[in-house]
């Protein structure tokens, strides 16, 4: 007999709700939503319950159908009490949501690191299925990394682990979200390279991204990508500088980790070939020669729904294994 969870990838700019055969990792059905500019914990809050009324309504799934609801978010999370410490990108903290969403729907909740979640999607039906030690990466609102360790996931001694977008790249550089300055997430998220762009355009650069830009919009990877096909030099600019930054933090990890395989997904990777292959070539020539001649580079291979698969089996494993001192989810 199948299990069925619900999956939700709470991202930056976006919530995905999935509802997930966990047998095989099919996505039965979908629901998307836009998370919006305002963002705080109580407009978040509601439209994951919207979500997930929209899911069951729309699969004819009721409550008693479904095992679990697994929640990846963006930000620090205490997993054990189900609690999101603290999101800057979506101006969210201490919001336990894990009390909230078993109080609404009597379904067991519980919550992961969206990146780490991503991760384990990954680990079972995806790019990294078959790889015992790899380090997914995922290029979004921020910059976030998951760690598989010896065919589990590594979360640390805080359960923090896998924070590659706070490598510093430049002391005392650009402010970024986590309130310290010049971390990776600031010079090369699709988030930094949106207010790179903005900034050039205010100061009278011109660009033909702005026929593709809609008012009080965030400029998507989809845009980018039109206006890197018209050869756009503005745009070109801001993302081989960007490419620069984050082909440093990923040799950084080739020579720190020495993984197998390095998986990058995230909207900027997948919409636009020449920033993941121009990414990757760099790092190679960065990275110490060895480590990075055996290091292997995939695309996420589940697109958005990463997350959404990964976090239906964050049951599993909150149920049946736990951190041992080296910090490795067993």
């Amino acid at each position: 007999m199948p299990n069925y969870a619900i999956g939700i990838d709470l991202g930056g700019t976006k919530i995905l709700t999935g509802l997930v055969n966990k047998g095989n990792g099919e996505v039965l059905y979908s629901i998307k939503q836009k998370t919006g500019r305002e963002k705080d914990s109580e407009s978040i809050l509601e439209k994951l319950k919207l979500s997930i009324k929209e899911l069951l309504e729309t699969s004819h799934f009721d409550c008693h159908q479904i095992d679990s609801i697994g929640i990846g978010a963006p930000g620090q999370v205490d997993r054990e009490k189900g609690i999101l410490i603290s999101a800057p990108n979506l101006n969210c903290a201490n919001l336990n949501l894990k009390a909230i969403f078993e109080r609404e729907f009597y379904i067991p909740t519980y919550l992961g690191n969206d990146v780490g979640i991503a991760t384990l999607g990954e680990m079972k039906f995806g790019a990294g299925k078959g790889f015992d030690n790899f380090v997914c990466i995922f290029v979004g609102t921020g910059i976030g990394s998951g760690i598989a360790e010896n065919g589990k996931i590594r979360y640390g001694a805080t359960g923090t682990a896998g924070e590659i977008g706070h490598i510093i790249v430049d002391s005392g550089g650009r402010p970024c979200g986590c309130g310290g300055n010049g971390c990776l997430e600031a010079y090369a998220s699709r988030t930094a390279i949106e207010a790179r762009i903005i900034g050039a355009l205010k100061k009278g650069h011109p660009s033909v991204i702005t026929e593709f830009m809609k008012e009080n919009k965030p400029i998507s990877s989809s845009m980018i990508r039109k206006a890197l096909e018209h050869k756009d030099r503005l745009v070109t600019q801001v993302l081989s500088e960007a490419s620069e930054y984050l082909s440093n933090g990923i040799a950084t990890v080739i020579n720190f980790y020495n993984p197998e395989l390095i998986v990058l997904g995230g909207g900027l990777i997948e919409a636009v070939d020449g920033f993941y292959i121009d990414t990757i070539e760099k790092a190679k020539t960065k990275a110490l020669p060895i480590p990075a001649g055996k290091t292997q580079f995939k695309k996420a291979q589940l697109g958005d729904f990463s997350g959404v698969i990964g976090a239906c089996f964050l049951e599993d494993l909150q149920k049946n294994k736990t951190p041992d001192k080296s910090g490795v989810l067993r």
